[in-house]
Protein backbone atom coordinates (compact mmCIF):
# COMPACT_ATOMS: atom_id res chain seq x y z
CA UNK A 1 0.00 0.00 0.00
CA UNK A 2 2.43 2.44 0.87
CA UNK A 3 3.83 2.41 -3.01
CA UNK A 4 0.41 3.04 -4.14
CA UNK A 5 0.65 6.41 -2.06
CA UNK A 6 3.87 7.35 -3.16
CA UNK A 7 4.29 10.52 -4.93
CA UNK A 8 4.83 10.21 -8.70
CA UNK A 9 8.78 11.63 -8.02
CA UNK A 10 9.72 8.65 -5.64
CA UNK A 11 7.48 6.02 -7.53
CA UNK A 12 9.41 7.28 -10.61
CA UNK A 13 12.79 7.02 -9.37
CA UNK A 14 12.10 3.35 -7.74
CA UNK A 15 10.97 1.55 -10.56
CA UNK A 16 14.30 3.57 -12.80
CA UNK A 17 16.30 3.13 -10.26
CA UNK A 18 15.27 -0.85 -10.22
CA UNK A 19 15.67 -1.04 -13.58
CA UNK A 20 19.50 0.69 -13.61
CA UNK A 21 20.26 -2.11 -11.04
CA UNK A 22 19.05 -4.97 -13.33
CA UNK A 23 21.03 -3.44 -16.05
CA UNK A 24 24.15 -3.21 -14.02
CA UNK A 25 23.72 -6.92 -12.49
CA UNK A 26 23.68 -8.41 -16.33
CA UNK A 27 26.58 -6.24 -17.51
CA UNK A 28 28.23 -7.64 -14.69
CA UNK A 29 27.51 -11.28 -14.75
CA UNK A 30 28.66 -10.77 -18.76
CA UNK A 31 31.62 -8.98 -18.30
CA UNK A 32 32.63 -11.25 -15.25
CA UNK A 33 32.00 -14.05 -17.59
CA UNK A 34 34.79 -12.82 -20.19
CA UNK A 35 37.00 -12.10 -17.66
CA UNK A 36 37.10 -15.60 -16.20
CA UNK A 37 37.66 -17.00 -19.38
CA UNK A 38 40.75 -14.72 -20.71
CA UNK A 39 41.46 -15.96 -24.00
CA UNK A 40 41.73 -13.89 -26.62
CA UNK A 41 42.41 -10.24 -25.03
CA UNK A 42 42.40 -8.33 -28.02
CA UNK A 43 38.66 -9.25 -28.95
CA UNK A 44 37.29 -9.59 -25.70
CA UNK A 45 38.59 -5.90 -24.55
CA UNK A 46 36.71 -4.39 -27.48
CA UNK A 47 33.93 -6.38 -26.34
CA UNK A 48 33.73 -5.18 -22.78
CA UNK A 49 33.77 -1.95 -24.08
CA UNK A 50 30.97 -2.36 -25.70
CA UNK A 51 28.59 -4.37 -23.18
CA UNK A 52 29.31 -1.36 -20.97
CA UNK A 53 27.48 0.47 -23.24
CA UNK A 54 24.40 -0.10 -21.49
CA UNK A 55 24.85 0.27 -17.66
CA UNK A 56 26.69 3.58 -18.69
CA UNK A 57 23.40 4.77 -20.49
CA UNK A 58 21.16 3.86 -17.53
CA UNK A 59 23.67 5.47 -14.89
CA UNK A 60 23.90 8.52 -16.92
CA UNK A 61 20.17 8.91 -17.24
CA UNK A 62 19.54 8.43 -13.57
CA UNK A 63 21.39 10.56 -12.62
CA UNK A 64 20.08 13.04 -14.58
CA UNK A 65 16.44 12.22 -13.72
CA UNK A 66 17.92 12.64 -9.82
CA UNK A 67 18.62 16.26 -10.92
CA UNK A 68 16.16 16.84 -13.37
CA UNK A 69 15.58 20.43 -12.60
CA UNK A 70 19.63 21.03 -13.31
CA UNK A 71 21.01 23.61 -15.45
CA UNK A 72 21.02 23.20 -19.61
CA UNK A 73 25.05 22.49 -18.88
CA UNK A 74 24.55 20.37 -16.77
CA UNK A 75 22.47 17.82 -19.19
CA UNK A 76 24.44 18.86 -22.20
CA UNK A 77 27.63 17.70 -20.16
CA UNK A 78 25.08 14.31 -19.20
CA UNK A 79 24.00 13.86 -23.07
CA UNK A 80 27.89 14.46 -24.04
CA UNK A 81 29.34 11.27 -21.91
CA UNK A 82 26.64 9.19 -23.66
CA UNK A 83 27.66 10.33 -26.92
CA UNK A 84 31.34 10.14 -26.83
CA UNK A 85 31.16 6.40 -25.24
CA UNK A 86 28.85 5.80 -28.35
CA UNK A 87 31.67 6.90 -30.72
CA UNK A 88 34.47 4.50 -28.57
CA UNK A 89 32.07 1.88 -29.10
CA UNK A 90 31.26 2.11 -32.95
CA UNK A 91 35.03 2.12 -33.36
CA UNK A 92 35.75 -0.79 -31.17
CA UNK A 93 33.32 -2.66 -32.94
CA UNK A 94 35.00 -2.21 -35.97
CA UNK A 95 38.26 -3.08 -34.63
CA UNK A 96 36.73 -5.96 -32.92
CA UNK A 97 34.93 -7.17 -37.00
CA UNK A 98 38.93 -6.31 -38.07
CA UNK A 99 40.20 -8.98 -35.46
CA UNK A 100 37.54 -12.07 -36.17
CA UNK A 101 38.98 -11.48 -40.07
CA UNK A 102 42.62 -11.13 -38.79
CA UNK A 103 42.73 -7.93 -40.64
CA UNK A 104 45.36 -5.50 -39.13
CA UNK A 105 45.28 -1.99 -40.79
CA UNK A 106 48.25 -0.42 -38.90
CA UNK A 107 50.65 -3.73 -40.06
CA UNK A 108 49.24 -3.72 -43.63
CA UNK A 109 47.68 -7.63 -42.60
CA UNK A 110 44.70 -7.87 -45.33
CA UNK A 111 44.61 -12.09 -46.24
CA UNK A 112 44.71 -12.78 -49.22
CA UNK A 113 41.25 -14.62 -49.54
CA UNK A 114 39.36 -11.03 -49.02
CA UNK A 115 41.26 -8.82 -51.17
CA UNK A 116 39.88 -7.95 -54.78
CA UNK A 117 35.91 -8.26 -53.01
CA UNK A 118 33.67 -5.62 -54.46
CA UNK A 119 32.28 -2.96 -52.26
CA UNK A 120 28.94 -1.47 -53.80
CA UNK A 121 28.24 2.03 -52.87
CA UNK A 122 24.97 3.29 -52.41
CA UNK A 123 23.61 6.89 -52.86
CA UNK A 124 24.16 9.80 -51.51
CA UNK A 125 27.92 8.15 -50.83
CA UNK A 126 27.98 7.97 -54.93
CA UNK A 127 28.54 11.36 -54.61
CA UNK A 128 31.65 11.12 -53.19
CA UNK A 129 32.77 7.50 -54.13
CA UNK A 130 32.41 5.18 -57.15
CA UNK A 131 29.57 2.88 -57.38
CA UNK A 132 31.70 -0.10 -56.83
CA UNK A 133 35.53 -0.06 -55.74
CA UNK A 134 37.58 -3.58 -54.93
CA UNK A 135 38.52 -4.00 -52.09
CA UNK A 136 42.07 -3.85 -50.52
CA UNK A 137 44.30 -2.10 -47.76
CA UNK A 138 43.12 1.33 -48.94
CA UNK A 139 39.65 0.47 -48.48
CA UNK A 140 39.98 -1.19 -45.74
CA UNK A 141 41.72 1.93 -44.07
CA UNK A 142 38.74 4.06 -45.11
CA UNK A 143 36.25 2.48 -44.20
CA UNK A 144 38.12 2.88 -40.96
CA UNK A 145 38.72 6.55 -41.02
CA UNK A 146 35.13 6.99 -41.99
CA UNK A 147 34.39 5.11 -38.46
CA UNK A 148 36.77 7.28 -36.58
CA UNK A 149 36.23 10.34 -37.65
CA UNK A 150 33.10 10.35 -35.25
CA UNK A 151 35.21 9.15 -32.19
CA UNK A 152 37.07 12.90 -32.77
CA UNK A 153 34.30 14.92 -33.82
CA UNK A 154 31.79 13.79 -31.36
CA UNK A 155 34.22 14.91 -28.14
CA UNK A 156 35.36 18.09 -30.40
CA UNK A 157 31.42 19.30 -30.67
CA UNK A 158 30.55 18.25 -26.98
CA UNK A 159 33.16 20.57 -25.57
CA UNK A 160 32.28 23.39 -28.03
CA UNK A 161 28.49 23.03 -27.17
CA UNK A 162 29.18 23.15 -23.40
CA UNK A 163 31.54 25.95 -23.33
CA UNK A 164 28.79 27.63 -25.56
CA UNK A 165 25.79 26.69 -23.18
CA UNK A 166 28.38 27.97 -20.37
CA UNK A 167 28.94 31.67 -21.84
CA UNK A 168 24.95 31.52 -23.26
CA UNK A 169 25.51 31.65 -26.73
CA UNK A 170 23.85 27.87 -27.24
CA UNK A 171 20.70 29.12 -29.38
CA UNK A 172 18.49 27.50 -31.36
CA UNK A 173 20.09 27.58 -34.55
CA UNK A 174 23.30 26.82 -32.78
CA UNK A 175 21.98 23.58 -31.59
CA UNK A 176 20.74 22.07 -35.02
CA UNK A 177 23.49 22.90 -36.46
CA UNK A 178 25.69 20.64 -33.81
CA UNK A 179 22.60 17.79 -34.41
CA UNK A 180 23.06 17.83 -38.14
CA UNK A 181 26.77 17.88 -38.31
CA UNK A 182 26.46 14.78 -35.50
CA UNK A 183 23.82 12.97 -37.37
CA UNK A 184 25.74 13.00 -40.38
CA UNK A 185 28.62 11.86 -38.71
CA UNK A 186 27.31 9.12 -36.79
CA UNK A 187 25.23 8.58 -40.68
CA UNK A 188 28.66 7.77 -42.16
CA UNK A 189 30.51 5.89 -39.40
CA UNK A 190 27.48 3.60 -39.21
CA UNK A 191 27.40 3.11 -43.47
CA UNK A 192 30.67 2.06 -42.76
CA UNK A 193 30.03 -0.70 -40.43
CA UNK A 194 27.03 -1.82 -42.24
CA UNK A 195 29.24 -2.58 -45.58
CA UNK A 196 31.61 -4.09 -43.58
CA UNK A 197 29.00 -6.22 -42.53
CA UNK A 198 27.94 -6.61 -46.18
CA UNK A 199 31.47 -7.98 -47.75
CA UNK A 200 32.08 -10.01 -45.19
CA UNK A 201 28.72 -11.36 -44.04
CA UNK A 202 29.58 -15.08 -44.49
CA UNK A 203 32.81 -14.83 -42.94
CA UNK A 204 31.37 -13.11 -39.82
CA UNK A 205 28.35 -15.52 -39.83
CA UNK A 206 29.94 -18.05 -36.70
CA UNK A 207 30.60 -14.51 -34.63
CA UNK A 208 26.46 -13.02 -34.89
CA UNK A 209 27.98 -9.84 -36.46
CA UNK A 210 24.32 -8.50 -37.36
CA UNK A 211 23.15 -9.34 -33.61
CA UNK A 212 25.95 -7.64 -32.30
CA UNK A 213 25.78 -4.34 -34.72
CA UNK A 214 21.68 -4.33 -33.68
CA UNK A 215 22.72 -3.85 -30.16
CA UNK A 216 24.94 -0.91 -30.81
CA UNK A 217 22.63 0.42 -33.73
CA UNK A 218 19.37 -0.66 -31.30
CA UNK A 219 21.01 1.86 -28.40
CA UNK A 220 21.97 4.64 -30.69
CA UNK A 221 18.21 4.30 -32.81
CA UNK A 222 16.27 4.98 -29.84
CA UNK A 223 18.55 7.92 -27.88
CA UNK A 224 18.36 10.05 -30.91
CA UNK A 225 14.65 9.51 -32.66
CA UNK A 226 13.12 9.20 -29.19
CA UNK A 227 14.70 12.89 -27.81
CA UNK A 228 13.47 13.94 -31.15
CA UNK A 229 10.01 12.79 -30.82
CA UNK A 230 9.44 13.89 -27.14
CA UNK A 231 11.02 17.26 -28.25
CA UNK A 232 8.53 17.34 -30.65
CA UNK A 233 5.32 16.32 -29.07
CA UNK A 234 6.51 18.89 -26.10
CA UNK A 235 6.45 21.73 -28.32
CA UNK A 236 3.15 20.42 -30.17
CA UNK A 237 1.80 20.26 -26.70
CA UNK A 238 0.85 16.75 -26.83
CA UNK A 239 2.87 16.02 -23.77
CA UNK A 240 2.06 18.26 -20.50
CA UNK A 241 3.11 18.84 -17.00
CA UNK A 242 0.11 17.23 -15.65
CA UNK A 243 1.03 13.93 -16.90
CA UNK A 244 4.28 14.54 -14.73
CA UNK A 245 5.53 15.68 -11.42
CA UNK A 246 7.52 18.27 -13.42
CA UNK A 247 7.16 21.23 -15.45
CA UNK A 248 7.05 21.30 -19.14
CA UNK A 249 10.83 22.46 -19.19
CA UNK A 250 11.74 19.45 -17.98
CA UNK A 251 9.31 17.08 -18.73
CA UNK A 252 10.92 16.30 -22.43
CA UNK A 253 14.21 15.26 -20.62
CA UNK A 254 12.73 13.51 -17.52
CA UNK A 255 10.47 11.02 -20.15
CA UNK A 256 13.43 10.66 -22.03
CA UNK A 257 15.49 9.64 -19.36
CA UNK A 258 13.35 6.99 -18.08
CA UNK A 259 12.64 5.16 -21.44
CA UNK A 260 16.69 5.09 -22.03
CA UNK A 261 16.63 3.61 -18.46
CA UNK A 262 14.21 1.13 -19.21
CA UNK A 263 15.98 0.34 -22.81
CA UNK A 264 18.68 -0.20 -21.17
CA UNK A 265 18.01 -3.33 -19.22
CA UNK A 266 16.14 -5.05 -22.29
CA UNK A 267 19.55 -4.56 -24.80
CA UNK A 268 21.62 -5.58 -21.22
CA UNK A 269 20.00 -8.73 -21.30
CA UNK A 270 20.10 -9.28 -25.43
CA UNK A 271 23.95 -8.43 -25.20
CA UNK A 272 24.36 -11.60 -23.14
CA UNK A 273 23.05 -13.51 -26.11
CA UNK A 274 25.34 -11.11 -29.09
CA UNK A 275 28.13 -10.86 -26.90
CA UNK A 276 28.29 -14.38 -25.22
CA UNK A 277 31.76 -15.70 -23.48
CA UNK A 278 30.63 -19.26 -24.62
CA UNK A 279 33.32 -18.63 -27.94
CA UNK A 280 36.16 -18.26 -25.00
CA UNK A 281 35.22 -21.27 -23.09
CA UNK A 282 35.81 -23.85 -25.37
CA UNK A 283 32.42 -25.17 -25.46
CA UNK A 284 31.42 -23.52 -28.34
CA UNK A 285 32.09 -25.26 -32.12
CA UNK A 286 32.34 -22.21 -33.85
CA UNK A 287 35.18 -20.78 -31.59
CA UNK A 288 36.95 -17.68 -32.36
CA UNK A 289 40.36 -18.13 -34.55
CA UNK A 290 43.54 -16.71 -31.82
CA UNK A 291 45.86 -14.79 -33.39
Amino acid sequence: MEIINMNPRTFTLLVTGSCVMLSVHFTIRLLSQHLFHWKNPKEQKAILVIILMAPLYAIVSFVGLLDIQGSEAFFTFLESVKECYEALVIAKFLALMYSYLNISISKNIVPDEIKGREIHHSFPMTLFQPHSVRLNHHTLKLLKYWTWQFVIIRPVCSVLMIVLELLGWYTSWISWTFTIILNISVSLALYALVIFYHVFAKELEPHKPLAKFLCIKGIVFFCFWQGLALEGLTAAGVIRSHHFWLDVEHIQEALQNVMVILEMVVFSIVQRYAYSAIPYTGASVDKPKHE
